[in-house]
């Protein structure tokens, strides 16, 4: 069975073919490199420039000196060091709890098929549906006042971490992952006198690598780059994440200075993407496994 593609091979075989099709792709490649490398590199010149060349129009794309310590400054002035460890306990923290609590729900709805549970996989689909800024005032009014509990979260942790826990998203990409598990090795497990969380632990988790590389990623990658509920629960400056600790400094430092701040705070979460992008590709291509 042959594979319909664009270009076909008879026309790739020919010269004016090949170079109409390696121009085009270059050209794509370039203006895609382009759209995602460029404001990185803007970010990155702009606080190596002095002040008075950051204020310069038009600006200039290559600085003509070299100002290193603007990145000293940002990180001494804006206790860079304190915003990263907050963001990383936070990021980490909600990483863990997602481990957990995602993977028991997603193996519970995968394996265990409980009552309805159909309908409950139904109903935290559609929370997707729902735009992030809908729920804020209501996730706020929670954290402020716990019910059951009547316990006030602002300026702790669990108000970061709580929230992060319900991600359907990451519940659907595993519970799909574990459709694609074979039931004959559950079974196996089962014979030999496995528990379902013997099961879980021994069987499907040591399967599952890939798949919560990927949950891993997102959860750390979420918590870093949100900038609006860190902002309304971390009113404390000594408890704030970086963008927020940033934002919150940004009217009192040089604006090259500020650049450079978030140059580093972009640092990390690229470093996870450039180390990990192969894992997160086999991650989500995962699945239909044989055996």
């Amino acid at each position: 069975m042959s594979t319909r593609t664009l270009i076909s091979p008879a026309t790739l075989g020919r010269t004016r073919g090949k170079v109409v099709y390696w121009t085009v792709f270059s050209l794509v490649m370039v203006l895609f490199t382009l759209v995602f490398i460029g404001p990185l590199y803007w970010m990155a010149v702009n606080g190596l420039k002095s002040t008075e060349e950051f204020t310069r129009i038009p600006p200039t794309l290559v600085p003509h000196g070299v100002h290193t310590e603007n990145f000293t400054s940002a990180w001494r002035v804006m206790d860079f060091a304190k915003l990263l460890l907050n963001t990383l306990w936070y990021a980490f923290g909600a990483l863990a709890f997602q481990l957990v609590l995602d993977v028991a729900a997603a193996y519970s709805l995968s394996k265990l098929r409980p009552v309805f549970g159909k309908a409950i996989l139904a109903m935290m689909l559609a929370t997707l549906m729902i735009p992030a800024a809908v729920l804020v005032v209501p996730q706020y009014l929670t954290v402020l006042d716990v019910p059951i509990f009547k316990r006030n979260l602002l300026n702790t942790p669990w108000a970061i971490w709580l929230p992060s826990v319900t991600n359907a998203f990451n519940i659907f990409l595993l519970k799909r992952f574990f459709d694609s598990i074979p039931r004959e090795l559950l079974d196996a497990a089962s014979i030999d006198g496995a528990s379902p969380m013997r099961t879980l632990r021994s069987v499907v988790l040591p399967m599952s690598r890939p798949i919560l590389g990927v949950v891993s990623i997102f959860a750390v990658v979420g918590v870093w780059k949100d900038f609006l509920w860190p902002m309304l629960t971390l009113p404390d400056p000594g408890k704030q994440t970086l963008n927020v600790g940033i934002y919150s400094l940004a009217q009192g430092v040089p604006e090259n200075w500020l650049t450079a701040a978030l140059a580093m705070a972009s640092i990390p979460t690229l470093l996870i993407f450039l180390v990990f992008q192969r894992n997160i590709m086999s991650g989500l291509t995962a699945g239909g496994l044989k055996g």
